[in-house]
């Protein structure tokens, strides 16, 4: 048993070695995987992608997210080193979007058929870039070793005092408390920097970033329009959510204009 909790304390300190700063919003988070494993990982889990899921042979459409794309690139810069960028548009009603390390990103019809800008569709764009340049994905591969090690030297602490038969308690205990106190929040925390971001570089890209605004709160009268009325979550819901409440993240955006304004009229007409 000693040696148990010698080994998960050895594991905890181990995943404490590794620390990432957010180009952007200076940030610092615990990030242990390896920037080389992070891009191998975006790669052929696009590649993957492509296989399962048909990609668009409209010629707009793939036109406009190129368009789009190259721009947001352009105003990443250097943020984002060994990327190589790659916009895919594919067949769904799925109203989103996503990107992956590498530069590689991905834009679904069903988006495409709610922005009605190429404003709207740079904000989410920026935000889900925004979510690789963070390295929000590798932060939680990284947060999910340190709960797993604490958890190990937790119950081995508490086996050993309590006795092995109580640990299953301890673990059932500890899996809830780390789900609603740790990786929930963090988690919409994450949202709402990618969000952050997202308005950044679309203004940076000349797209006005009031349109990430117009965005959600069309987002939130489809949901309503579908009986998932977005207004009345209620605040069980919102703890448990991986995203934070649609009226709270309107606001968050709306509190983000008066900073990424003049960068958008600086270059507006790019």
């Amino acid at each position: 048993m000693k040696n148990r909790i010698l080994c998960a304390a050895a594991a905890v300190l181990l995943t404490l070695s590794g620390c990432y700063t957010n180009p952007v919003t200076g940030r610092k988070s615990l990030v242990l995987i390896p920037e080389g494993q992070e891009l191998s990982l975006g790669e052929q889990s696009f590649a993957d992608i492509r296989q399962k899921e048909p990609v668009s042979h409209d010629m707009a459409a793939n036109e406009r997210v190129g368009r789009v794309g190259r721009r947001i690139a352009a105003a990443v810069g250097d943020a984002l080193p060994n990327a190589k960028w790659e916009f895919v548009v594919f067949e769904s009603k799925e109203v989103n979007a996503f990107a992956l390390p590498g530069g590689k990103v991905g834009v679904y019809t069903g988006l495409l058929a709610l922005a009605e800008s190429d404003d709207e569709i740079a904000t989410v764009m920026g935000h889900e870039i925004g979510h690789v340049i963070a390295r929000h994905g590798a932060e939680r591969m990284s947060e999910a070793l340190v709960l797993a090690g604490l958890g190990e030297l937790g119950g081995a602490v508490y086996e050993a005092k309590a006795g092995p038969e109580n640990r299953q308690v301890f673990d059932l205990a500890y899996g809830v408390a780390a789900t609603v106190g740790r990786v929930l929040p963090h988690s919409r925390g994450n949202e709402t920097e990618a969000d952050r971001m997202g308005v950044l570089y679309a203004a940076r890209a000349g797209y006005d970033p009031r349109a990430a605004i117009t965005f959600w709160e069309k987002m939130v009268r489809q949901k309503n329009a579908a009986g998932g009325d977005a207004a009345k979550t209620g605040a069980l819901a919102a703890i448990l959510s991986t995203h934070p409440p649609d009226q709270r993240r309107i606001a968050e955006l709306r509190a983000m204009m008066p900073a990424v304004l003049p960068i958008y009229e600086q270059n507006r007409g790019r």
